[in-house]
């Protein structure tokens, strides 16, 4: 395999998925990988073993229901959430809800319930193993996404207990959208942290809430539309607590940069009612307007539970400019220390690099969106 760009990162593995390469969201249970797929070629899990990091071993697929895709993955424990959501701009039929598995057999998934949605489903999810998990959704009646909570006490039967959705949104109650035309407000997902989560929710930017039983109720809002002069797409907003800090990533959505400029911002919550922008990540140089597909930020490692935590050290998906991480350790100075970009898959014009998992051992998992599959690196120095 030919790499482009390497920088303080080594290729150390890779799997094509069996050559259904579409790979997404990641999560790792000791030597098992679990990979949500985009949908393309008709999976929807792939089940990884990783125990030979430079042979990583697809050992079951789960494939996903017609106009469907279950890109999305969560794991606690035994327990493994799916998502399940119409394909954009497929017809029916088609899977909306939430997929539970025991995955006490790594191995061998094995579903034990799911959660119905009268809509298009489920986007994204955020669960660690305690009673709630949150997640966006389309459901019947309202406009976009917006961020719903269910009950995983029981995990085989999990319950909806609660919603929350931008003002506007609930067309079926009467609401009517209360921005102007050309935003979308969408929500992405959110990050818990204790009793607060913060979340991307497309043009209307940053959002934190306060949660009190699996309810989330609106503390703050921070977008910056009317400074890019376009839409922002907010994706992640990543907490990091020690430093009183949020960093969050506006998602590239069109090719060859036919879009407002998307950037990664910092901003600082001391007073979590009134977040002020203190900094942004520089941008990687180099000809990627050029190169074809999406060119920039995604998806941030979510330091999650059981993996590599770092609040000085954040790892992001580029789309074509790959994986880059960055020493946000003096604001004044946020600096990039490495970076990795492949080349483009068979068919594909360019890489594009789509979710980032870090495990405790410094091993790096990221995936391609379209073909590319699984790639394992590690890096070199400065830091993992």
């Amino acid at each position: 395999m030919k790499i482009l760009e390497s920088r303080n990162i080594e290729l150390v593995g890779h799997s094509d998925l069996n050559g259904k390469g579409d790979g997404m969201q990641m999560m790792l249970k000791g030597n098992t990988l679990y990979v949500g797929h985009m949908g393309y070629n008709g999976m929807g899990t792939s089940v990884l073993d990783v125990s030979n990091p430079q042979d990583p071993r697809v050992v079951r697929q789960i494939p996903i229901p017609e106009n469907t895709h279950s890109h999305k993955v969560q794991l606690a424990g035994d327990i493994l959430l799916v998502n399940h959501e119409q394909q954009l701009h497929a017809g029916s039929p088609y899977s909306a809800g939430l997929a539970v598995y025991d995955v006490s057999k790594p191995a061998d998934p094995a579903q034990i319930g799911f959660l119905p949605i009268n809509g298009q489903g489920i986007h994204r999810l955020w669960w660690t193993g305690d009673k709630y998990t949150y997640f966006s959704v389309r459901e019947e009646g309202y406009q976009g996404r917006f961020l719903m909570t269910a009950d995983m006490s029981d995990p085989a039967s999990p319950k909806i207990v609660s919603r929350w959705w931008y003002p506007g949104q609930w067309l079926a109650g009467g609401e009517k959208p209360t921005w102007e035309e050309g935003p979308t407000l969408r929500a992405h997902h959110v990050i818990v942290k204790g009793d607060r989560a913060y979340g991307g929710y497309g043009d209307a930017g940053m959002l934190i809430f306060a949660i009190d039983d699996g309810n989330l109720s609106l503390i703050s809002e921070r977008n910056w539309v009317a400074e890019v002069g376009g839409s922002t797409q907010t994706h992640t907003a990543l907490p990091l607590l020690s430093h009183n800090l949020v960093v969050t990533t506006d998602e590239s959505l069109k090719d060859n940069c036919q879009e407002a400029k998307k950037d990664v911002r910092v901003f600082d919550i001391s007073d979590e009612r009134n977040p002020r922008q203190v900094a942004m990540f520089p941008v990687p140089q180099g000809d990627y307007c050029q190169r074809g597909g999406r060119f920039g930020p995604h998806n941030l490692h979510e330091n999650r539970p059981e993996s590599f935590i770092s609040e000085d050290i954040l790892f992001l998906t580029y789309f074509n400019a790959g994986l880059r991480a960055y020493d946000v350790s003096d604001l004044v100075n946020i600096r990039e220390i490495a970076s990795f970009v492949p080349e483009a898959p068979p068919g594909q014009k360019a890489t594009q690099i789509n979710d980032v998992y870090v495990a405790k051992d410094g091993l790096i998992y990221v995936t391609d969106r379209l073909a590319g599959g699984v790639y394992v690196l590690r890096m070199t120095q400065n830091g993992v």
